[in-house]
């Protein structure tokens, strides 16, 4: 049986732009939120091989230091043509600095060494994995995906990391050209769109709600 999240937790992330939405999705809900860099709490290694497992170490590592339940999601862009690749590896492709336009052409650049140039070998996904870890090990997981494609040259200046560079399938505006309401709150403010507002309805359904 799913367990009710209450009270205080820690968002497990030191990424600002991951830390921004995930404040947005908890606010409903009267849920107060600190961060990973605002605990001062180190950056575990992620070694897990899936989202799930890396989202489920930040989680747990954070819920350990801090005493208090953390939430962690991992997520990344997977591109067909380049065999699910950067998935896990998403950031990692930005470099030191996480510079996502460097990334965004990295990918590119792959994709049309692979002869990925047309829009049907161009499609992709994201997806966000969530974990809630409390202090005495318990977990609760969550998957959301999103399909759609690729697009060159990027389009957009809002969201973050590889927003600008992903079209969901039935719509005409990368992630990068929507609104951050339309992306990830829930009707009828949004369209409850992206992989992670997907992710946290299951999650809020679950410990939530009711």
């Amino acid at each position: 049986m799913s367990r009710k999240l209450t009270g205080r937790i820690v968002i497990a992330t030191h990424n600002p732009g991951k830390l921004k939405e995930m404040q947005e999705l908890l606010a409903p809900y009267g849920i107060e939120a600190v961060s990973a860099g605002e605990l001062n709490l180190p950056e575990p290694d992620e070694t897990g091989t899936t989202f799930r497992a890396n989202a489920r170490i930040k989680a747990e590592a954070a819920a350990k230091a801090a005493g208090l339940p953390a939430f962690a999601d991992d997520s990344g862009i997977a591109v067909d043509a380049l065999d699910g690749a950067p998935g896990i590896y998403s950031a990692r492709w930005g470099g030191p600095q996480k510079d996502f336009r460097m990334a965004m052409g990295k990918v590119h650049e792959e994709m049309l060494a692979r002869g990925a140039a047309e829009p049907a070998q161009r499609t992709a996904r994201f997806v966000s994995a969530l974990c809630i870890a409390w202090p005495d090990g318990h977990l609760e997981e969550f998957e959301g995906i999103v399909e759609g494609e690729v697009v060159w040259p990027p389009r957009g200046n809002s969201g973050f990391g590889y927003d600008p560079f992903f079209l969901p399938e039935g719509h005409t505006r990368t992630f990068g050209e929507m609104t951050s309401e339309e992306k990830h709150s829930m009707p009828p403010l949004g369209l409850g769109l992206s992989h992670r507002a997907r992710a946290f309805r299951q999650l809020a359904l679950a410990c939530l709600e009711g």
